[in-house]
């Protein structure tokens, strides 16, 4: 079962299943209310040098960088308040931070701060894996290539809800109910997990906003000796980006948002997006499969093959498959998750390919590994906390799409539009925020940016976690966005074999020139 609204890049390593993979449905977006919004303390829209008194201390301290056991990277712990609300009442967050010093030769261009998505990606675990070994060699030479756990993921704090047998129950949830009966196991499945996180991190849960990330990472950037931030972020990182832009444009460096997100569409709009973004990658799959000799969905238009793949969820549903693991054979919620997975990169078609064949001759091991690297499920059965911290942000940041399954009935029509194959089972995915013990402190709202440098924003045409009109109605908001279009099939762009991509960030990230408006590779 999708807990909702999850956006990775694929750098994230998922070693489970061996692929990059991005994480999946759909993105929350709790826009800044103001630029000052949920603190009476917050530094806002204000110029570098402007911190308030109460702050101070938070943007003054100095970080003590230790060896991390990961070759070639140093970590630090810093400080920044709770509830920025009440700065300095003793009730501190500790945010882990990771970085990995210019390698040269050239002039050091200061700290590049990456982010990976999520909400919930770990920031440290996709520096040391991707971002700081596999960026661009020339943008690892001048940039110190940084990036955090924002709170209540992984080492800052995280959230927790539910221990490892929960979640695997949790995850085998028929998330197409068929029957009252059905319906009712859905909603009772979402309750205990809000329950869980309720029970498990009452302390964090109302202060794991996208807005605190931000004012964060502001905090980061002082620690970090910058004036300005140089950022890179991917999937909901667009959004963490977007919305430190509009809290401190006389901050902004260079920030580059790739696989954007549209902060002014709220949760419903999203979800039903991306729904549709899942339908064309699925079409680009299925016309790829089609022309293979190992398509387990056979041969014709995509329609056709998409209808197969629905006849083998519903025969799963109805009995599921062996998987190697007794606890957890392959029903229909596992396999969705599996086939979803796969679809965020085009370089997993193989490997779905080959994992439907084994399904559909009776071996679900292949989609589960696919799932459980979506989970973030190690052998051992533990889970990382990726999509306990996901919901956690999602459903502070922005009311729920849905108040309870009335609402989703209304709704599934047009998510079945949006998509045929997907449609019912992300709109009832995007129930989870219905029952969340903490009230939204956000909203959907455009974010302009008022008077930040150029901003590069990167959308690809057929992008299933973040659609390209969510790139473009990002690009049109900032006031200073730049839009960069990628004609390519999988989430986000930079680092995903485009030189023309490529070679358009990395000058605009070493000598400060936006792409030309309008450029399309």
């Amino acid at each position: 079962m999708d807990t909702s609204r999850l956006l990775r890049t694929t750098g994230t390593v998922i070693a489970a299943a061996g692929l990059l993979l991005s994480g999946c449905t759909s993105g929350g977006s709790g826009a800044p209310r103001a630029a000052a919004s949920s603190s009476g303390t917050g530094a806002g829209s204000a110029a570098p040098g402007e911190i308030p008194a109460a702050l101070r201390p938070y943007y003054d301290q100095k970080l003590s960088w230790r060896d991390c056991g990961v070759p070639g990277f140093q970590c630090a712990t810093m400080k920044a308040p709770l509830d920025y609300a009440k700065p300095g009442s003793g009730q501190d967050i500790d945010i882990a931070v990771a970085r990995r010093q210019a390698s040269g030769p050239g002039k050091r261009l200061g700290s590049l701060v990456v982010n990976p998505g999520g909400p919930g990606g770990s920031g440290i675990g996709y520096l040391q894996a991707y971002a700081g070994i596999g960026y661009p060699a020339a943008v690892r030479a001048q940039y110190d290539m940084v990036s955090f756990d924002p709170r209540g993921v992984d080492r800052s704090s995280p959230v927790e809800c539910l221990t490892g047998p929960e979640m695997d129950q949790f995850t085998q949830v028929d998330q197409t109910p068929d029957d009252a009966a059905e319906r009712a196991k859905l909603v009772e499945a979402f309750k205990k997990f809000a329950a869980g996180c309720e029970k498990h991190s009452q302390r964090i849960l109302p202060h794991v906003s996208t807005v605190d990330a931000a004012r964060d990472m502001d905090i980061l950037r002082s620690a970090l000796g910058d004036k300005k931030l140089s950022y890179v972020g991917a999937s909901y990182g667009t959004f963490l980006g977007a919305t430190y832009a509009e809290l401190f444009p006389g901050r902004v460096g260079r920030l580059v948002l790739d696989g954007a997100m549209d902060p002014s569409r709220p949760a419903l709009e999203l979800n039903r997006d991306q729904t549709a973004g899942f339908e064309t990658a699925f079409t680009s799959f299925a016309k790829d499969c089609a022309k293979q000799p190992d398509c387990p969905l056979g041969k014709g238009s995509p329609q056709e093959v998409a209808q197969r793949l629905k006849e083998f969820f519903r025969k799963v549903d109805a009995q599921p498959v062996p998987s190697g693991d007794p606890a957890r054979p392959l029903g229909e919620s596992l396999a969705t998750t599996g086939v979803i997975a796969a679809l965020y990169d085009e370089s997993a078609w193989p490997q779905l390919r080959e994992a439907l064949t084994g399904a559909m001759n009776g071996d679900g091991s292949g989609l589960l590994g696919l799932a459980d690297s979506y989970y973030e499920r190690d052998a051992d059965g533990k889970y990382a906390n990726l999509m306990f911290a996901n919901a956690a942000v999602n459903c502070v940041d922005q009311p729920a799409a849905f108040s309870g399954p009335e609402a989703v009935d209304k709704a599934l029509p047009s998510f079945e539009k949006a998509s045929p194959v997907f449609g019912a089972g992300l709109a009832w995915a995007s129930l989870n925020c219905g029952y969340w013990p903490v009230k939204a402190t956000g909203e959907a709202r455009a974010l302009a940016a008022k008077g930040a440098p150029p901003i590069v924003v990167v959308g690809t045409l057929r992008d299933p976690a973040t659609p390209y009109k969510w790139a473009q109605a990002l690009a049109d908001q900032l006031e200073s966005g730049t839009l960069l279009t990628y004609d390519g099939d999988g989430h986000t762009a930079y680092g995903r074999g485009s030189d023309c991509i490529d070679t358009a960030i990395n000058r605009y990230l070493l000598e400060g020139k936006p792409p030309a408006p309008g450029k399309k590779c």
